[in-house]
């Protein structure tokens, strides 16, 4: 039986545009499976905004994504992709981050070559590291994994700071290194996004950020481009937003809120996706006869 990290690398291989929507906690990771998803991405603005309440500045860190990344991984058995961020530190701590990553059950890991203190791509006033920097992280990072499927993503957030063809030149470089997939952040002309696949030789990653400065295409298109991942890195969080302020609306106008599906998830349903049914049967099975 292939493992999830082959699945992902055959599926990435395969170049065509799989959309994967990002999850900020185990639930919403259930979510993205049962809706027939076949990777989840957990995403560290998500997880910031959902954790914290804070916006994507570097406020979380390595041990809260490892723990968001290990109760994702109980609950799915599709591929999960992490948000590493800027690896949190130097090539040194960049080694530990993915082995710490990979421990909780990631299979594929992105880092970027923003500097410290990294910013959501989709911000204004980002800045990059030196690219010699960020390519001894893709080294430490390629050579920290213990198992050679584990997928590296190198992002450049480059586009914003120093203009599309000095992203190129440094996603190539970050391919050179030895990342397995590359992905240009927040580049702005559809006439770009074209031009990526053409230009880079690896599979590749196109980040959907509604809202943001990206124009977004159909999957199906990107595919056709030649990108392998589609993700989507905030449409659950978005939406679990606005339901909740539709539902609390509701409740603060009317008084009351009744099981409406169009509103709030039935607890019947609340109560499955949680897998109740299973501890119930533990529950009887190990039930002490005295």
């Amino acid at each position: 039986m292939s493992s999830t990290k082959e699945v992902l690398r055959r599926a990435v291989e395969q170049r065509r545009g799989l959309v994967v929507p990002g999850a900020f906690n185990a639930m919403s990771a259930r979510t993205v499976a049962e809706n027939g998803f076949e990777a989840v991405y957990v995403t560290g603005a998500g997880v910031t905004n959902m954790y914290f309440g804070m916006p994507d500045l570097s406020f979380v860190g390595l041990h809260e994504i490892a723990e968001h990344t290990a109760r994702i991984r109980d609950v799915v058995d599709i591929p999960v992709i992490v948000d590493a961020d800027t690896g949190f530190g130097n090539a040194v701590n960049t080694y530990r981050t993915v082995q710490v990553l990979e421990r909780a059950g990631a299979d594929a890991i992105q880092l970027e070559d923003q500097i410290f203190p990294k910013k959501c791509g989709h911000f204004a006033g980002k800045d990059v590291i030196d690219i010699a920097d960020m390519e001894s992280k893709i080294k430490a990072a390629v050579d920290a994994r213990k198992d050679s499927n584990l997928l590296i993503i190198g992002r450049t957030d480059a586009a914003a700071v120093h203009g599309f063809d000095a992203a190129i030149e440094r996603a190539q470089r970050m391919g050179e290194a030895g990342a397995d997939i590359l992905f240009v952040e927040a580049v702005e002309q559809e006439e770009q996004i074209r031009r990526i696949p053409t230009l880079l030789d690896r599979p590749l990653l196109m980040n959907i950020v509604i809202g943001g400065k990206s124009p977004t295409f159909d999957a199906s298109v990107l595919a056709q481009m030649g990108f392998s991942l589609v993700l989507y890195a905030n449409a659950a969080l978005q939406g679990a937003v606005a339901g909740m302020n539709r539902a609390l609306s509701t409740l603060k106008k009317n008084g009351r809120l009744d099981e409406d599906p169009a509103l709030v998830t039935p607890f019947a349903e609340r109560q499955r996706l949680v897998n109740k049914g299973f501890y119930d049967g533990l529950e009887e099975k190990y039930r002490s006869n005295s």
